[in-house]
């Protein structure tokens, strides 16, 4: 017979409200809710004044594995994400090798990732050209969506994808109901392009890459989303001026969802200096009143939810000592910070509990883990984070569990810090560090279910 764990916080999520409660968790899932005070009763985990929420969920994360597990692997990123509050991630097809275009490469991933995950773990299939059947045995093998870059990836074994076979595969996706994800940049030859001359210069990476590029791509987006009403997402929105546009077909009822990362949200082209490729990623961190549209759109519910786009490389690759952004990987290492660097970039502007449901309730949404996961309701998944918001820590590069320490988040003081999480009803990471054993779970879509909203009975958890 399984455990039952009692948990007390004043300052629980419940049904929008942070309200005084004590949550049992059995066999992986929240058993009993009682709201009130605690008294004299003698809990397992009195977490005081802490916030007790649900566990974060980032849709949107690189783990590289199998074939570059140098870069990233499913031991380190899933020990960062427990650090930092995650309880449930989807992996992204690339960069690992094989990129996850079909069923097969699919099981090459799924059994790399065996008995090494600490939070759970989805996956997205990619697309590269017009060959549904190929794409569709990813499907048929579990994957919740599908990804597609309108721009080259950064590997040659994951080409963009033409707008013409966009459009054949978006409309046999929509019968299936899962979402297609696209990397909105279309890029056109540069005049003069500045980065050639000036490798080193922020300000010339940023021009190589201009808010056109993703403006354009946005618009042919919506565009094919109207055509074949297929669930369309933008990943890691960072240019405000596609904001009009994604308002205008969100209020004509498309089925168009956005993100965006705390990297837009917290950093500034302006304080970038030349040389510090840490910040490269694409498209780039653009300037700080651009990033202050994309937290009114946050606040406006123009954009959906927040992820990390974590897209770690080895420092050689990263291209840390020749300071080259012509040459160096695009990614920002920042899977252990999405909690902290979200809060920390919107804590002015955005109230804790319109926040909340950034990272948790509205993510759960987009994936189909609705009625699952993302809340705190009896019956689901006890994944949950208790950290605390008014606290500062400053990031030290010997606390970060990516394989690869160099971040752009290192030296920064963020608000937020992690004093636990929980996955599957057991306590993963705590002041005393990670458990011993790893507590995730691969969620893979069971391949006869055509609904748009994908819950509990909707998954193989294994």
């Amino acid at each position: 017979m399984s455990k039952t764990l009692s948990i007390y916080c004043s300052r629980t999520w419940i049904d929008g409200q942070l309200l005084p409660a004590t949550i049992k968790l059995k066999a992986g899932r929240i058993a009993d809710i009682r709201i009130g005070q605690k008294g004299n009763a003698v809990m397992d985990h009195d977490f005081g004044n802490s916030v007790l929420m649900p566990g974060v969920i980032d849709p949107h994360v690189h783990i590289n594995e199998p074939g570059r597990t140098h870069w990233e692997g499913f031991e380190t990123a899933t020990a960062a994400a427990a650090a930092g509050g995650i309880t449930t991630l989807v992996d992204m097809p690339l960069n690992s090798s094989p990129v996850t275009l079909d069923n097969k490469a699919l099981q090459v991933k799924l059994q790399a990732a065996t008995d090494k995950l600490r939070v759970n773990c989805a996956f997205y299939a990619g697309a590269i050209d017009d060959d549904w059947s190929r794409l569709n045995t990813a499907i048929k093998g579990g994957c919740i969506g599908v990804k597609v870059f309108l721009t080259h990836s950064g590997i040659d074994e994951f080409p963009n994808i033409s707008l013409q076979d966009l459009d054949s595969i978006m409309e046999k996706l929509a019968a299936s109901s899962l979402p297609l994800l696209a990397h909105c940049e279309l890029d056109s030859p540069l005049v003069d392009s500045p980065l050639q001359a000036n490798p080193k210069s922020y300000k010339a990476y940023l021009a190589s890459r201009p808010r056109a590029w993703e403006n354009d791509a946005i618009k042919q987006l919506i565009a094919l989303c109207r055509k074949h009403n297929c669930r369309t997402h933008i990943v890691h929105l960072s240019s405000s001026d596609s904001i009009e546009q994604i308002r205008k077909a969100k209020d004509d009822g498309l089925p168009i969802s956005v993100e965006t990362c705390p990297h837009y949200l917290l950093f500034s082209a302006e304080e970038i200096e030349d040389g510090n490729t840490l910040y490269k990623c694409a498209p780039p961190i653009r300037e700080r009143a651009n990033n202050d549209l994309l937290i009114q759109a946050l606040q406006e519910n123009l954009i959906d939810f927040i992820c990390t786009d974590h897209s770690p490389a080895p420092p050689e690759v990263k291209g840390l000592e020749t300071g080259n952004f012509a040459t160096a990987w695009g990614g920002i290492a920042g899977l252990q910070f999405l909690l902290p660097a979200t809060w920390t970039a919107v804590k002015e502007t955005v109230r804790l509990e319109a926040f909340i449901p950034l990272l948790t309730e509205k993510p759960a949404a987009f994936l189909g883990l609705g009625s699952s996961k993302g809340r705190i309701e009896l019956g689901y998944d006890a994944d949950l984070v208790i950290w605390n918001p008014e606290e500062e820590f400053e990031v030290q590069k010997a606390d970060i569990w990516h394989k690869h320490r160099p971040s752009p988040y290192v030296g920064m003081q963020l608000a937020g810090p992690t004093v636990a999480t929980f996955v599957n009803g057991a306590c993963c990471f705590d002041s005393d560090g990670h458990s011993a054993e790893k507590y995730g779970k691969l969620l893979l879509k069971k391949s006869n279910d055509k609904g748009s909203t994908l819950g509990r009975d909707s998954f193989n958890k294994n």
